[in-house]
């Protein structure tokens, strides 16, 4: 049924932003395919490929922040076929960072979803700015080298 798919894919992105805010890069990860990307480059970090790249990432951003929100927001969610979506939704992100600086940004996120052993999981994740991003102080480490 696809109202339950669509939930899941929610579900998914709700984990994922929850993982980040909870500083529990666990949850974060578990959002992702096991080959999944996570691509920020347009908002000046980089692209993760895979889980362990996705995790490793995850791990040093939940080092590095001290506190944040990301607000998820607005998804509309197209099946190309059974086990395979495609979708957008919107992201408000604010952060205090350890080392006192202050981030935001505001963004849309051009998903992949694939539905997996475990549910739907999100298969490539490009963050797209739709304001400026301030992101100036993001600093997580080896993680971001």
């Amino acid at each position: 049924m696809r109202a339950d798919d669509i939930n899941d894919i929610i579900t998914a992105t709700h984990r994922y932003a929850r993982g980040l805010d909870l500083h529990d890069p666990d949850e974060a990860a578990s959002a992702f395919a096991t080959d999944g990307v996570w691509d920020a480059t347009a908002v000046g970090l980089e692209r993760y490929e895979g889980y362990e790249a996705i995790i490793g990432f995850f791990r040093a951003d939940a080092e590095a922040v001290a506190r944040g929100v990301h607000m998820i927001t607005n998804h509309l969610i197209d099946f190309d076929d059974e086990d395979h979506a495609h979708g957008t939704n919107y992201v408000y992100a604010e952060a205090e960072m350890n080392n006192g600086a202050a981030i935001k940004a505001i963004a849309l996120n051009r998903d992949r979803y694939e539905r997996t052993a475990d549910g739907w999981r999100i298969a490539e994740r490009t963050i797209a700015p739709l304001t400026t991003p301030q992101m100036e102080g993001f600093e997580v480490g080896a993680a971001n080298g």
